[in-house]
């Protein structure tokens, strides 16, 4: 019998995640999963062991990615802590603006109480807004950043950052945005230079002396 091919697994993924960014965990089958692929069902019981197990591979795979890039750029060395906290929050709001239609069902379904969803909100959220308030701690004591409590600084940071993101392109989805907002949407929200200047506008809140005060 010939062996899987190694890739196979990511080919799976790869269609997986398509169909859960169209429709979340409800858009998700073994047979429209390996149908999506090119492949025998079984090759997903092979490869994951079950439906939910293929699930959380896909988002854990997702967030690992991501959250390998934001450990490189955190812990940077020779970066001054304004650097290493400027890069994390970009790698944060590209992953955020680059996976929106898949973050939308997540937060969705995680709020549903879908076990999938809710498991890899637990075990994951903690671990980016980790790094994240492990660097505006540090700048809090280096006097870098004014004091105010971590997680007010990490609702801040996610407020200007993620929400605009994923509340403003399901609004734009759903059709209610204004045409002219819609239009022009993916420049002024989306765009990296748009993800840019938030960012900086974030720096800047935090700072500890803002400028102009």
């Amino acid at each position: 019998m010939p062996r899987p091919s190694r890739h196979l697994d990511r080919d799976l993924l790869a269609a997986g995640r398509r169909l859960y960014e169209e429709g979340g965990c409800a858009a998700i089958s073994v047979r429209r999963v390996a149908e999506a692929a090119g492949a025998n069902p079984a090759m997903v019981h092979y490869h994951f062991g079950s439906r939910d197990g293929f699930v959380r591979a896909l988002l854990q795979t997702v967030y690992d990615a991501m959250f390998a890039d934001l450990s490189l750029v955190a812990d940077e060395r020779g970066q001054p802590l304004t650097g290493r906290l400027r890069h994390s929050l970009k790698v944060i709001a590209r992953f955020v603006r680059d996976h929106r239609a898949l973050l939308r069902h997540l937060v969705r379904e995680a709020f549903a109480g879908e076990p999938a969803a809710v498991d890899f909100a637990r075990t994951n959220l903690p671990r980016h807004l980790g790094v994240v308030g492990r660097l505006v701690a540090e700048g809090q004591r280096d006097g870098t950043l004014r004091h105010v409590p971590v997680p007010q600084a990490l609702a801040f940071v996610a407020g200007a950052l993620g929400a605009p993101i994923l509340a403003g392109a399901a609004l734009i989805a759903s059709g209610l945005a204004p045409q002219e907002v819609a239009a022009s949407f993916e420049a002024d929200v989306l765009s990296d230079a748009a993800l840019d200047e938030r960012i900086d506008l974030v720096l800047a809140g935090l700072a500890a002396h803002p400028p102009g005060s």
